[in-house]
Formats: C-alpha cells, sequence, structure tokens
C-alpha cells in the first residue's frame, strides 16, 4: 500500500504539557551544599546539617526533633556573638538572621544548648516536690493545736499594776547606778515574777540593791534581804568587785525566796515549800525564757560564784520599827538620796544590828556542827 509522503516524515518530539514543573531553583542547588552546625550540650557535640539560609529557628526546631528538647525549654548562647538567644527564636533581633551570617562573623563561633528533654524536667520537678514534703513542717500527722495566750483582762491589768514593786531604786553612791535600775526593771516586769505576785495578791514598796561590800564577811555572802515582811527587798546585783553583774537567774531565784519571806519569817517546813512552789510557778510563767529584756544592751555578769562557797540566801525576814521612804538619808547602810526618792533604816536596822544578826546565826551554826562531831565521835568509841 502506498504511504504519503507525510507518513514517512520523521515524527517531532511532543511539546511538554503547560503545568510541568520549572527548573530547579538556587535553594535546590544550595541545599546540596549542606553546613555542618556543631552544638555543644551536656559534654557532647552534635553535628546538624542545615542550609547556609537557615536561621535560628531552623536550627531549634531541628534539635527538638532530635535530641528531644522542644523549643520552650531551648536556650542558645552562640559566642562571642551575639550573646545568649532564648525562645521564642521566631521573633527578636537575629530571628531572620542566616546562620551562615552568625558563624562567619568569628572563626572562634561557638553554639551551646543549654536545656533539657521533657522527661528530664519531670523527673527533677517531682524530686523537688518529694523533697519539700519531706522537709515540710505540715508533712506528718496534723498536731494538737495549742492554746493561745488570751489578752489580758482588766482584772488582770489592775493585778499587774497592784501587785508589783512599787518602786525601784539602785545605789547611786555605786558605779553605774543607771545599770541597775535597768536590772530591777528587768526583775520587776518579767513575766514569771509578774504572775507569781498577783497570783499571791504580794506588793513590795521598793525593790533595791545592796552593798556587796557591808552584806560580807569570811563565812558568807548574804544574797538578798526581806525587811518587814515586803515592805523593802534588796538583792546583791553586783559581783564583789563590783566589776559588773551577777547570772540574772541566780538573781532571780534570790527573789523568789525574799518573796516567800512576805509570807513566813523563819526558815521552816513551811517557808521551803511556799518557796519551791514559787520557784516553779516563776519558771512556769517565764513564758520567753530567762525573762524579759528590756533594753539591746547586754549585762556583764562577771565571774561567779560557785553553790556552796560561802553564799547563803538571808538571815530570815527581818522586823524594824521604821522605814522611811521619801525623807534624806541612806539606804541599806549609803548615803545620799536614791534614785530621787531617799530610804533611811531607823538605828534599829544599822549596819551594827546586821552585823551583830549575822554573827548569831554563824555561832549557831558552828554550835550545831561541834555538836554534830561529837555525836560522832561518841558513837565512833
Amino acid at each position: 500500500m502506498a504511504t504519503s509522503a507525510e507518513d514517512d516524515a520523521p515524527s517531532s518530539p511532543p511539546l511538554p504539557p503547560s503545568n510541568a514543573s520549572p527548573p530547579p531553583s538556587d535553594l535546590t542547588s544550595e541545599s546540596k551544599t549542606d553546613m555542618d552546625i556543631k552544638v555543644h550540650h551536656a559534654g557532647k557535640i552534635h553535628t546538624f546539617p542545615l542550609p547556609p539560609i537557615a536561621t535560628i529557628n531552623d536550627l531549634s526546631t531541628l534539635i527538638s526533633s532530635t535530641l528531644q528538647i522542644p523549643p520552650s525549654n531551648q536556650k542558645l548562647l552562640v559566642s562571642p556573638k551575639p550573646g545568649l538567644l532564648k525562645p521564642p527564636f521566631t521573633t527578636g533581633p537575629h530571628a531572620s538572621t542566616p546562620l551562615s551570617s552568625l558563624l562567619s562573623a568569628s572563626p572562634k563561633t561557638k553554639i551551646t544548648l543549654l536545656g533539657s528533654t521533657a522527661s528530664q524536667l519531670a523527673t527533677l520537678n517531682a524530686s523537688i516536690e518529694s523533697t519539700k514534703k519531706a522537709t515540710s513542717p505540715y508533712s506528718g500527722p496534723l498536731k494538737t493545736a495549742k492554746p493561745t495566750r488570751r489578752a489580758p483582762s482588766i482584772q488582770s491589768l489592775q493585778d499587774s499594776t497592784t501587785y508589783t514593786f512599787l518602786s525601784i531604786a539602785p545605789l547611786p553612791y555605786l558605779p553605774n547606778p543607771s545599770r541597775s535600775t535597768q536590772f530591777l526593771e528587768r526583775l520587776r516586769d518579767d513575766p514569771g515574777i509578774k504572775e507569781t505576785m498577783a497570783r499571791h495578791k504580794w506588793s513590795v514598796g521598793l525593790l533595791t540593791e545592796m552593798n556587796p561590800a557591808e552584806h560580807t564577811s569570811h563565812e558568807s555572802r548574804t544574797l538578798g534581804l526581806n525587811r518587814n515582811a515586803g515592805e523593802v527587798i534588796e538583792l546583791r546585783l553586783r559581783t564583789d568587785a563590783y566589776d559588773g553583774y551577777r547570772d540574772y537567774r541566780t538573781i532571780r531565784h534570790t527573789l523568789c525566796h525574799e518573796l516567800t519571806h512576805n509570807v513566813h519569817s523563819e526558815h521552816d517546813r513551811q517557808f521551803w515549800d511556799l518557796c519551791k512552789q514559787v520557784e516553779r510557778e516563776v519558771e512556769k510563767g517565764d513564758w520567753k525564757h530567762g525573762g524579759r529584756r528590756l533594753t539591746e544592751q547586754a549585762f556583764y555578769e562577771g565571774p561567779q560564784l560557785r553553790a556552796g562557797e560561802g553564799e547563803v540566801q538571808d538571815h530570815g525576814a527581818w522586823q524594824g520599827r521604821s522605814y522611811k521612804i521619801g525623807e534624806s538619808g541612806s539606804a541599806a547602810g549609803g548615803s545620799g538620796p536614791v534614785g530621787g526618792s531617799a530610804v533611811q533604816l531607823d538605828q534599829a536596822l544599822d549596819r551594827r544590828e546586821v552585823q551583830a544578826k549575822a554573827a548569831e546565826e554563824r555561832a549557831k551554826r558552828l554550835g550545831a556542827q561541834e555538836k554534830r562531831k561529837d555525836r560522832e565521835e561518841g558513837s565512833a568509841s
């Protein structure tokens, strides 16, 4: 069969369709030469291949998929510049800057990743919570609530102004009388002393100090005196060398002893029973543990005497004919006014009577010791 010339001609290649893909772009050609971005993290170096046009956000996304560290937990330290970069990495002055520009800024550029995986953070938070529970004071079972201190009633306020030391006075001729006043005020306002005096309804006209030199002998040192069943109480505040003040709790213990003489004059069984009761009440009522401190100035306590080294509380309560307050004179053997309100002793309570009373007590003790010694020798023979 005859063919036409057109059939014999070679066929032309087909035309490409109108929706054919364009030739590769520049991004595709650049992606063939990816950069190896080295990131330091937890003592290791991780390498991430990225094209030169990639940004910090691209690096963050690749880190999240590779190391399982969410972008919100990532911080990238690019040194020496631009420094620490924080999320979100899609915003900020370096969000659109290519990594190639950042790395080419300095040959010593280093990228350090700061961050932890979600599981690591969960473990850390659980550890922190368990530590808080273990150290929390509320972690254990609930304790019985303690009753709060009630506000003072009108009656208690009246008692605090009635059953107390109506006046205090140091010895003005001794060094630093102002410090003695502070010490006496501290005793007066001691919570335990105040509560005990109100309970027993004790009121003392004057609380003052005694001169150690006038109440010290070779055999004993008197620590306190109670005149006329609570009209005046004298306490040995100072050390024998006048270089400081004695221990506060020791002086308060002596004050308990002297307050007991408001009821019992002699040192009999009734006296000692009440004295021990007063001491317990003062300790219990001292809710600040050690007395109330009215000043930030520290008291120098000075060298202390040990128990049994010749200390005696007193020689019993004394009865005198008169105790005049408000006149010129002396207190406890002193001279001049006392704290602006002078106190003087009658002749029945002068220094000679003090010494005679002390000598009488010492003679009684020596006689009792000799009788006891004779009995022991008789029983031994």
